[in-house]
């Protein structure tokens, strides 16, 4: 019995190390985008970025006017720079690549950073979404159309609490159920006193 007591105890022991990992993750990526310019720029200007839905994916640019800023333009200019990225073919929208592309928009461009407006559509409102709380300090208002969201705006909730939120979604969606934006605007507008949601 003594040694069945000590072999087992020899048998389960477990043995702890540790050590550190070190490397370096390099993820190219590549966004086609629009960017359209007021026709002025000789003073900051606001910049809009809209994020297309999925049915504009892919990397045909022409794609991007059919909704959104770009078909608004057509008939009603605005003074203001208009940002609409192409998200590729099979991928959705990656918030870090369009933080890149914001800031790279932005240093380029004599943008007012204190007037950076945000939305999108379907997907691109989920990108919007998530986007807003990753970088929340970025923006200066949001606008998400019949998006759905993700479990970590729904968790991390009062996080953009400063920032002023318009939302927009059709009752009878049968694509995106409207209850994602019931369900984010009872989880903000506690906190959030600048926020409407229109159904």
């Amino acid at each position: 019995l003594f040694l069945f007591v000590i072999t087992t105890s020899f048998l389960t022991a477990q043995i702890e190390t540790k050590g550190t990992i070190s490397n370096e993750i390099i993820n190219k990526f590549e966004l086609n985008y629009i960017l359209v310019k007021p026709k002025t720029e000789n003073i900051k200007k606001p910049l809009i970025i809209f994020l297309h839905g999925s049915g504009e994916k892919g990397n045909d640019l022409e794609k991007l006017k059919v909704h959104g800023p770009l078909k608004y333009i057509k008939s009603n200019p605005l003074d203001a720079y208009i940002l609409a990225p192409q998200c590729p073919e099979n991928k959705y929208w990656d918030t870090e690549e369009l933080f890149l592309l914001i800031n790279k928009v932005v240093t380029d461009n004599k943008i007012d950073t204190n007037r950076i407006y945000l939305t999108g559509l379907s997907m691109g409102a989920w990108g919007a979404w998530n986007l807003a709380y990753a970088h929340p300090e970025m923006f200066a208002a949001l606008v998400p159309i019949a998006g759905f969201v993700d479990r970590v705006p729904m968790i991390e909730g009062c996080k953009i609490a400063k920032l002023p939120i318009r939302m927009f979604h059709g009752l009878l969606d049968n694509v995106v159920d409207v209850q994602y934006s019931v369900s984010i605007y009872k989880k903000l507008k506690d906190c959030n006193k600048d926020i409407q949601l229109e159904i």
